[in-house]
């Protein structure tokens, strides 16, 4: 990993982001948050991000700092990335089912509800995984791999190996490795 390249994590939410981003740091690469959002019973281990990349596009200072670690960024929001850096972006994939089964209980716990089906839910969580893509695509200075969140549960370390090569290789696969909690693991497809 090179000083000038800015690592993205990314994918839907509740698709292991904050896992990667906490193995990233585990495996030795420095990661930009700011602790605000602190961790609650979603996250236990935090959610690991920065605050003022949501406020892109207007703010893009801060990718000054970003420079040589590993930031968070909603998939919404990478279509905003300035051209004038690189970037390798890690995107987090998970069975839908699996995601909209931690979006359900995450939203009762904050009190609400959704009030689409899940097969509707389902196929627009579908589709806008599809449009995030392009939008990497698109972007001129974007290499990206593609990750299973339900691989790394399953068979961490080949995907974890994947992760430290597609970065330079220079991370440390084993203290990621640990990161891995089966507890954790809580919406599974069935």
């Amino acid at each position: 990993m090179d000083n000038e390249t800015i690592v993205i994590v990314s994918g839907l939410p509740r698709s292991g982001t904050s896992m990667m981003m906490e193995m990233m740091e585990k495996g030795g690469l420095d990661v930009l948050t700011d602790e605000i959002r602190e961790a609650d019973e979603d996250n236990p281990k935090g959610y690991y991000e920065y605050e003022r990349v949501k406020k892109l596009p207007d703010d893009t200072e801060w990718l000054e700092e970003a420079k040589g670690k590993a930031v968070k960024v909603l998939g919404e929001l990478i279509k905003f990335l300035p051209e004038g850096y690189r970037y390798k972006v890690v995107f987090m994939e998970r069975e839908l089912d699996e995601v909209i089964e931690s979006q359900e209980k995450m939203l009762k716990r904050k009190g609400t509800d959704e009030e689409l089906s899940k097969a509707e839910l389902k196929q627009i969580l579908k589709n806008y995984r599809i449009i995030l893509k392009d939008n990497i695509k698109s972007h001129p200075n974007m290499n990206v791999i593609y990750l299973s969140y339900n691989d790394i549960m399953s068979y961490p370390e080949p995907v974890l190996e994947s992760v430290s090569a597609f970065l330079g290789g220079s991370l440390d696969v084993k203290k990621m490795l640990a990161v891995v909690d089966e507890e954790l693991y809580r919406n599974r497809a069935d």
